[in-house]
Parts: C-alpha cells; sequence; structure tokens
C-alpha cells in the first residue's frame, strides 16, 4: 500500500511516521529517524453487520458475519479460521468503539461483551495494534492538512486529522433533535426515518460539523454513503478499502528508539477527543 502523506497514527499513544527513507520532522516539531519495515499485515476491520480482512500480498478481502452476540473470542476464531491458508506478522484491529492507549475502553454498541480487557495479542501470537475503526479508514483516507471524515454505517464515526495528528472523536453521541446525531443519521435511523429523510438528515449533520470544525475537506465514508443521492457540497466520498490502507500504514514505519515523543510535545497537539 503508498505510504500516503506524514502522520502521527493514534493507538497507544500517538505515532509518529514520515517520508519513507528520509529524516522527518512532523507537525509536534519532533524529528525522528524512520525506517520502512517489512512486516506482514493482517488487517482486521470490525463492523456491526460484518468482519472484513485483508494481509498484505493479496488482493481480494474476506468477511463473515458479526452482530450483537459476537465477542472478541468469536471475532478471533473466525479470522483465524478464514486466513488459514495466510501468512502475517502483526495485526491491525478497527474496532467500532473508544480506545485509548492501544485498547478497547468502552464496550461496542452492536456486538457482544467482553472487548475491554481482551488480550488481543495473546490471542493472535503476534503484535496487534487496536484503533478505532473511523479513525483506521480516515487514517487511509488523509491526503493533507485538516481533514474531517465521518463514517455513515451503523452508528456515526468521526475522526479529525489535523496535520498528521490523528484524532478520534465522539461527535455521534451528541445531542441532536430528539435524540442524538447518530439516532438520525445511523442506520437506526435510516430504517426509522425512510431514505429520503435520512439524507435531509445526513446533509444538515454534515454542515453543522463542517461549520464546527472548519477542516480543509471532508470525507463522507462508511458501507451507508453509497445510499446518498449526492454527496454534501464541499465533501469527497471515501471507500472502505481506505480502512484496510489505513491499516497498513500504521506498520508501514518504525520510528526508532523515539519511545513517546508526542508526549513532550503535547502542548502543541489538540486535545485528545479519543473514542
Amino acid at each position: 500500500m503508498d505510504a500516503g502523506p506524514p502522520f502521527m497514527a493514534e493507538h497507544a499513544t500517538r505515532r509518529l511516521a514520515a517520508v519513507p527513507g528520509k529524516r522527518g520532522r512532523v507537525s509536534s516539531g519532533a524529528a525522528v529517524a524512520v525506517k520502512p519495515v517489512a512486516k506482514r499485515v493482517l488487517v482486521v476491520d470490525v463492523g456491526g453487520n460484518s468482519v472484513k480482512i485483508l494481509a498484505s500480498g493479496h488482493k481480494v478481502r474476506r468477511s463473515f458475519p458479526s452482530g450483537r452476540k459476537m465477542t472478541p473470542k468469536d471475532m478471533v476464531a473466525g479470522v483465524k479460521k478464514l486466513t488459514a491458508d495466510w501468512h502475517y506478522d502483526v495485526v491491525s484491529i478497527g474496532y467500532p468503539g473508544p480506545v485509548l492507549h492501544g485498547r478497547p475502553v468502552g464496550e461496542p454498541r452492536n456486538l457482544g461483551r467482553g472487548w475491554v480487557g481482551f488480550d488481543f495479542a495473546r490471542a493472535f501470537g503476534c503484535p496487534v495494534k487496536v484503533v478505532n475503526d473511523a479513525a483506521m479508514q480516515a487514517l487511509g483516507s488523509y491526503r493533507g492538512g485538516k481533514m474531517l471524515f465521518l463514517g455513515l454505517g451503523t452508528g456515526l464515526g468521526s475522526t479529525l486529522i489535523v496535520d498528521g495528528i490523528v484524532e478520534p472523536m465522539e461527535l455521534a453521541h451528541l445531542p441532536y433533535k430528539k435524540g442524538t446525531y447518530e439516532d438520525y443519521v445511523g442506520r437506526a435511523g435510516l430504517k426509522r426515518h425512510g431514505k429520503t429523510k435520512w439524507r435531509k438528515y445526513v446533509a444538515d449533520v454534515v454542515a453543522r460539523l463542517v461549520a464546527a470544525l472548519e477542516p480543509d475537506e471532508t470525507v463522507i465514508g462508511g458501507g451507508n454513503v453509497k445510499k446518498l443521492a449526492a454527496l454534501p457540497p464541499h465533501t469527497r466520498a471515501g471507500d472502505n478499502a481506505n480502512a484496510f490502507r489505513g491499516g497498513f500504514r500504521l506498520w508501514q514505519f518504525d520510528c526508532g528508539k523515539e519511545k513517546n515523543p508526542t508526549r513532550r510535545n503535547a502542548a502543541k497537539a489538540p486535545p485528545s477527543s479519543d473514542r
């Protein structure tokens, strides 16, 4: 996958990356040596309806159903079954819930229980990076500057990337009308209100968030973006394949010996709103 622009991806803390093969200076002001790594990566995109997977060296993704009863053990078992003929060294997981320091800190609304505290590295038998699913897709969509990503799926995923700093957000649960943004533009809202009203709500929600956050560009992704008759003004469509690109990008760089260079520069970074 392409390396894309310089970025700092959220996983344990915000991590650094830069242009391959160069000594880069990231937006926080910390200069680090970066080295491309040749790890075989398995990317797992966990959704409310299905789990989608893709590994380095493969072009066709695989998937299996998820649902409200799926536990992390069920997910790992399903992934291992589908990847019995694949080889990988590390795993990236896009998780549909809040993630802090590379671990889920809240149970997903549309899956089973047991995700918080689950040892993914032990279950897979290799290093694992867990990020919010919207953040992973946003990372794969990022081209530079200040980008707002909104994912229309089971719920409403949201991530803001500013000069390469990835900040997953909880915009979905902010108050809106008689509920929350997610209640109106998520899958339940689509079923409740019908496609015509749902499209109007999407346009209104996008306009409100763009006006509040003032991004350079806005990307509308998620499985339901294809249900829009037209994209809201000044936005571009994302692609679910960008989730895999973001998962590969998480492992594309080695940040050398600098374990947590962003901590000492925290004053220069936006406040964290990790999901």
